[in-house]
């Protein structure tokens, strides 16, 4: 093919290609990667296990049944030397999905590139580092709001003066969406924490004033693109101009490059499908063009998950196929041989125009608020996301916003993809919790255990005086410190932190679909002597709450009395918190992959405590071989994404209370 195009136009360059990618070891996805980037994959995306996300070792407590399962567990710099091992760091571009604990992997990724003697200005790359998202909808939050933009700030700052090229803030709007944004909701919120960490960074005077613009012009976005696609890509386009826009007006930016909205963006995972998942195929490609088509608004980089991700985690074929399609339209049609073709569209204009002014408009209703802190410490971001997330799914419920093949066309062929042994899915082995202990255990006897207490000695002064962070935190990398100490170390010195849930407390007027339910919630309340009582728990570290908080709020519209605490509980505090409470039931979302460990451990406490008559359900990315063994384990009801209506699954569960009751009566 010609570098350029009919009319002699130079070709574009294509995006970065990259997929999300991480699991079991080090090791293993140290293989993984070098297997992508032999097909073709110009840079990597690297996916972390939610311990390491949330800064805990794999011994830890609450790291039981996660390790390994979301991602690639790095506990210390072994580790992280073994998972870049043979990868050239000066010569890679690598994105870390990390947001908390962001200073540290960064910390270790800088030592392990030192131990290559790579020269720190060569290495390229992005740090996820958008804690605001966290506390709305991920929930790999540790740390207070404050502190975590003053770390945030440190990196900024450091990496300004010591990578060049390095992308230090990642404003993530992509998990906005998946909670439920509106396109104007992840315009403005996203929009919104970029300017509170631009203020915070600008206030800290870390960076000289005359060197601002050049700091500006190193923050990036990492976004989502839905199944609207002409709107998506119009938002996109807004996107593009409000960030010029607040570039020049609110921070004197003079410099076109410096204003420019670099973004890379993972397309939409809420929208995959159980059912027909071969349907994906065509969402993933359609939600890609969204933001490739518009080449004023065109990503940076781009990672597709796989047609399976609704089962489970995609094998390497999985992932050969999602990136094949990248290289297909980048490669083989004739999209970057022309300039933007959106270009004197008054359709699109208007449409961007609309998305703006009214993105204006909320960003002006949170600065009006304090900005986007005080916005998430109100819960008023948090609220918002849960009833437009209560919206959307209503919206299906009733068949208003189709979905191919589980709301309309469900009569289906059987899928020759999802046959086979391995349920056409990878499953991380439950052998690999204990080898990760065994090995964190060896790294521990056989460092210097002065060296490491000195370490962590000055990494807590830097802390508690103000100091930068991230000198301290190579240094205690370098130290053999592991991510749990690490995490430990800043806890005592900034405290943790429990986000609002957004779940309130006002009901549903409106009976409609629901009011059979609640007619058979009163007909059991009487026959309990008082009102139904449902705790809605999340076990583990798993921090995607939108199930969960969508069945709390359903389930109080049903009538029932819900106890719902937010993310990140033990075994042993949702079993505590059942028998405190005086439950009738107890249903747990887990979408970590952890279901099987964390479920049995709930089962067994509630034996040890005589509890064991509160019925369990529960929800998440569960295979049928796994449900089976949960209902082995005593478990009453299992749900996936399949069971999309929220109402049904209500009625289920109260025919299981009344069951029990009756039973016991």
């Amino acid at each position: 093919m010609s570098a350029t195009g009919e009319k002699g136009q130079e070709r574009d360059r294509p995006w970065i290609f990259r997929t999300y990618a991480g699991h079991s070891t080090a090791a293993e996805s140290n293989k993984l990667y070098r297997g992508n980037l032999a097909k073709g994959q110009t840079g990597l995306s690297v996916a972390f296990d939610l311990p390491t996300q949330t800064g805990y070792d794999p011994d830890d407590q609450l790291a039981r049944g996660e390790v390994g399962k979301v991602g690639v567990p790095v506990a210390h710099l072994g580790d992280m030397h073994t998972l870049f091992d043979e990868i050239p760091l000066e010569r890679m571009n690598t994105s870390m999905t990390i947001n908390a604990t962001a200073p540290w992997l960064l910390s270790l990724y800088i030592a392990a590139a030192d131990e290559q003697g790579a020269d720190r200005k060569l290495l390229s790359g992005t740090t996820q580092n958008d804690i605001i998202k966290e506390y709305l909808s991920r929930g790999t939050y540790v740390f207070p709001p404050a502190p975590s933009l003053r770390l945030t700030t440190d990196v900024i700052a450091w990496t300004y003066s010591n990578m060049p090229k390095w992308n230090p803030m990642n404003v993530c709007s992509y998990h906005l969406q998946e909670a439920g944004a509106t396109p104007v909701q992840e315009l403005s919120f996203a929009l919104a924490t970029a300017v509170a960490i631009l203020d915070s960074m600008k206030a800290s005077g870390a960076i000289p004033d005359e060197d601002f613009p050049k700091a500006v012009g190193r923050i990036s976005f990492f976004v989502n693109a839905g199944m609207r696609f002409v709107t998506e890509m119009c938002k996109m386009r807004a996107f593009t101009e409000l960030w010029d826009e607040i570039c020049r007006e609110r921070y004197a930016v003079e410099e076109e490059r410096y204003r420019r909205f670099r973004y890379g963006v993972q397309v939409n995972s809420l929208g995959l499908t159980e059912p027909q998942p071969e349907n994906n195929v065509y969402r993933i490609l359609l939600e890609m063009l969204a933001v490739v088509l518009s080449k004023n608004a065109r990503a940076r980089a781009v990672q597709l998950p796989a047609w399976n991700e609704a089962l489970g985690l995609p094998r390497p074929f999985d992932q050969q196929w999602s990136l094949r399609m990248q290289q297909i339209v980048a490669y083989e049609t004739d999209l970057l041989e022309y300039a933007d073709i959106f270009d004197g569209s008054t359709e699109i204009t208007k449409k961007v125009e609309a998305l703006k002014a009214e993105a204006r408009e909320e960003l002006a209703r949170i600065d009006a608020m304090g900005g986007a802190v005080a916005a998430v410490d109100s819960s008023y971001m948090k609220r918002k996301l849960v009833e437009s997330n209560s919206a959307r799914l209503a919206a299906i419920e009733a068949g208003d916003q189709v979905v191919v093949g589980v709301n309309r066309w469900t009569d289906s062929e059987p899928s020759p993809l999802a046959t086979g042994d391995d349920g056409a899915i990878l499953t991380v082995p439950e052998h690999v919790e204990g080898e990760a202990i065994e090995k964190l255990k060896a790294w521990r006897d056989a460092r210097d255990d002065a060296a490491v207490e000195q370490a962590l000695e000055d990494l807590k002064s830097a802390a508690q005086e103000g100091r930068n962070i991230m000198e301290p935190s190579i240094a205690a990398a370098k130290a053999g410190v592991t991510t749990g100490e690490w995490g430990r170390t800043l806890r005592q010195v900034f405290g943790e932190y429990r986000a609002p849930t957004g779940v309130g407390q006002a009901v549903r007027d409106e009976a409609g679909d629901l009011a059979a339910v609640r007619g058979d919630v009163d007909v059991v309340s009487k026959t309990l002597g008082r009102r139904l009582k449902f705790l809605v728990g999340k076990p583990g570290l798993d921090g995607h709450s939108n199930g969960a908080e969508q069945i709390a709020v359903r389930a109080r519209d049903c009538g029932m009395e819900v106890v719902y605490e937010g993310i990140r509980l033990t075994p042993a505090q949702i079993v505590n918190a059942a028998v405190e409470e005086d439950v009738h039931v107890i249903g747990l979302s887990i979408l970590s992959g952890s279901h099987l460990a964390l479920v049995r451990d709930v089962m067994e406490k509630l034996r040890a405590t005589g509890a064991d008559d509160i019925p369990v359900v529960v929800g998440g990315i569960i295979p049928d071989e796994d449900a089976a063994k949960l209902k082995a384990m005593g478990v009453a009801a299992v749900y996936t994404p399949k069971d999309f209506q929220l109402t049904d699954i209500m009625a289920d569960v109260v025919k299981i209370v009344g069951t029990r009751a009756d039973e016991a009566a």
